[in-house]
């Protein structure tokens, strides 16, 4: 069953699809309120960088690092490791990821440096990406440096 704040990451992630860019979506949450969200922007804005879960940091503004250490980042996709490298940095201890039939980011790596994760395997979130990539093979290749 989908939470609440993975059903917003989702949401997240149709607003990207459905203004032309890749349907990923991110939100990050800290005592159980979210606090930031983004969607895959790199089409959108001409970006090279702007991943979901780095839209979704950006919006969330500066934070302390006390406060990221209580956060939770919710992804429907596995963290390319760009995204989780940024995780790695404000030393977040948690993502709650929606699939990573897909595409896998370095999770055993991610784990290796004390973060958990979750892997929801989520029907929507590996639905709404396989349509995607079968569709839109280039845009996504160019999307994870392929």
């Amino acid at each position: 069953m989908t939470d609440n704040f993975m059903k917003a990451a989702i949401e997240e992630a149709k607003k990207g699809y459905e203004e032309g860019g890749i349907p990923i979506g991110s939100v990050l949450v800290i005592d159980g309120k979210i606090i930031g969200r983004g969607h895959n922007r790199r089409v959108q804005k001409g970006s090279a960088i702007l991943h979901a879960e780095m839209d979704c940091i950006e919006n969330a503004g500066r934070l302390s690092a006390k406060d990221y250490q209580r956060a939770v980042l919710y992804s429907t996709l596995s963290p390319c490791d760009m995204c989780s490298g940024t995780a790695l940095l404000y030393k977040i201890p948690k993502i709650i990821i929606g699939e990573n039939k897909n595409f896998k980011g370095p999770e055993d790596y991610v784990r290796s440096c004390g973060v958990e994760l979750e892997i929801m395997n989520d029907f929507e979130c590996i639905k709404m990406m396989e349509d995607f990539i079968k569709n839109n093979p280039q845009l996504w290749y160019e999307d994870i440096g392929v």
